[in-house]
């Protein structure tokens, strides 16, 4: 009969280390405010105006509520104060003081506050979870925003069998413009179709980021990788049913993207990977140049005349204004408030009031002028920097140049080229889930440079290598 006796050779057998409740309930509220924040519309449609503030207020409150401590419980360890994005956060400075000098104050202060509330929730969860469940609770929100969008239009097409309003509101008689729908409910008939989000080309880019972080959690060979393709396949099915031009070729570019940070890490020496980088600029130049020459041919593949439906009117109306301004701009407020007067019946696109310039950088032109573009430039640049770095160079803390990549490490990446390319077509880049990654991403590859590896993943700190074993 075994027994243990008084000088054992190992340590009695325990049951694995486990989450502790309290963290578990942190990454699900964190999948909630990840879920109010790329599916915002929904949100908006569903409860209104009124409700998507009081939702905004509450989820941002509970933030606050695990963030703020856990920063006085790690008094120990220092918060990493140095490493937050000071760049971006800068630029939320700069927003805030342009209330001063603002043609429409009220606006800059209402989206000022959403900007502060996005920050926070991106602020909490690079804190609180390590990178490995920052990708996870990616995964689970997009994941939701799939599921609900097939839902909301089967329900459209096969129950309602007519288009709904946003708040569920009463079809009026008359026709409507079809921009005023939530869901069209063109599932079965070959239309585009907006989704839980009310908009085709965002659902459309809600599928491209699930692509990307299905495709990161598959190389790092996850479990249920069959379940991972068949949520895949999803995506790309509703991706195809949205039908955006921006989108489908963002992807050849974030494609391109991928395959010169693999081939930088294949290159074995600082020599070879110069070899690389020259290669495939002078490939990006080629691209741009020949981009630039067939663009009414490009445009054309997809249904798109040169106007690039009547973005060029939007730019040129734009850039009137913001000429008048050209140092600190016009005041910030992203989106614009389509009720404010300065912004209401002032660009029209089907008859609704266009609520952003549909360029990020001529956006931030308008709002805060050259010193604004100047801020986000610096910003953005140094998110491209670090998560290129972030993806090609093998992950070292000591002696060890042999250490595996991770496969998470090429997720920054491609989430930075997804959403520089959408910048140029759309503003979402510099607010709501764009503004969250922004400052989610930079924070977070700050602070922890390593995935896996150091007190911010609730790992033993290893800077200096493993601890050695000692010898009696």
């Amino acid at each position: 009969m075994a027994v243990y006796t008084k000088h054992p050779v190992a340590a009695p057998p325990a049951a694995p280390a486990r989450e502790t409740t309290g963290h578990l309930m942190v990454r699900a509220y964190a999948v909630l405010c990840l879920f109010s924040v790329f599916a915002h519309t929904a949100v908006y449609n569903l409860v209104g105006p009124v409700g998507s503030v009081v939702v905004l207020v509450v989820l941002t409150l509970g933030a606050l509520g695990i963030w703020v401590p856990a920063i006085a419980r790690q008094r120990p360890t220092r918060f990493p104060w140095r490493r937050l994005p000071w760049a971006a956060l800068g630029y939320g400075a700069l927003a805030l003081v342009s209330v001063l000098w603002s043609r429409w104050p009220g606006a800059t202060l209402l989206t000022w506050s959403l900007m502060a509330a996005i920050t926070a929730t991106a602020l909490m969860v690079a804190t609180m979870l390590t990178w490995q469940e920052i990708v996870r609770a990616l995964s689970t929100t997009l994941k939701l925003i799939l599921g609900l969008s097939v839902v909301i239009e089967l329900w459209v097409a096969l129950v309602v069998r007519h288009p709904i309003l946003p708040n569920f509101a009463q079809l009026p008689p008359g026709k409507i413009n079809p921009v005023s729908y939530w869901v069209r409910g063109n599932l079965f008939n070959g239309g585009r179709i907006q989704g839980i989000v009310g908009n085709a080309h965002e659902l459309a880019m809600m599928c491209l980021f699930a692509l990307l972080v299905f495709a990161v959690l598959y190389a790092a060979r996850v479990r249920r990788r069959g379940l991972l393709i068949g949520w895949a396949v999803l995506a790309m099915v509703l991706l195809v049913k949205g039908a955006s031009t921006t989108v489908y070729l963002g992807i050849v570019v974030i494609l391109a993207v991928a395959a010169a940070a693999l081939v930088a890490r294949a290159a074995k020496t600082p020599a070879a990977r110069r070899g690389v980088y020259l290669a495939f600029a002078a490939v990006a130049v080629i691209g741009v140049a020949a981009a630039v020459l067939l663009r009414d041919r490009v445009l054309g593949l997809f249904g798109k005349g040169p106007d690039l439906t009547g973005r060029v009117e939007i730019w040129q109306s734009v850039w009137e204004r913001a000429i008048t301004r050209p140092v600190f701009g016009n005041g910030f407020s992203s989106p614009w408030v389509p009720w404010d007067p300065a912004f209401d019946r002032w660009i029209l696109n089907h008859g609704i009031t266009v609520f952003h310039a549909h360029d990020m950088w001529l956006d931030v032109f308008l709002q805060l002028g050259i010193v604004g573009v100047a801020v986000m430039l610096v910003a953005w640049l140094a998110l491209l920097w670090r998560s290129w770095f972030f993806a090609v160079d093998r992950p070292r803390w000591d002696l060890d140049a042999q250490r595996p990549y991770s496969a998470l490490s090429m997720l920054p990446l491609l989430l930075t080229t997804a959403l520089l390319f959408e910048g140029i077509a759309e503003s979402a880049p510099i607010m709501l889930w764009g503004w969250l990654l922004l400052i989610l991403l930079s924070f977070k590859m700050k602070s922890v440079p390593l995935i896996g590896i150091g007190v911010g993943e609730r790992t033993p700190v290893i800077s200096h290598g493993p601890q050695a074993r000692q010898v009696p």
